[in-house]
């Protein structure tokens, strides 16, 4: 996938479970689990800004573009 989630590093850096962020945006865990693993086909702007909100963060730190060659 050209698109790489970092959401597990900015989670490290915050010292912040995945459990807490789930409840702090509103969405299960398992839900984050499969964004956090990029198995989603897509995020919703509104999730995204709310994930920022609570992590401090913007979406380029969390999402990172990869070229099909790098990602391999």
């Amino acid at each position: 996938m050209a698109i790489v989630i970092n959401l597990d590093v900015v989670l490290a850096q915050r010292k912040m479970r995945s459990k807490e962020l789930a409840a702090a945006i509103g969405i299960t865990e398992a839900n984050l689990s499969l964004l956090k693993s990029g198995k989603v086909r897509g995020v919703r702007f509104e999730t995204l800004a709310k994930i920022c909100d609570v992590l401090d963060c913007q979406p380029g730190d969390i999402l990172e573009y990869r070229r099909e060659t790098e990602a391999g």
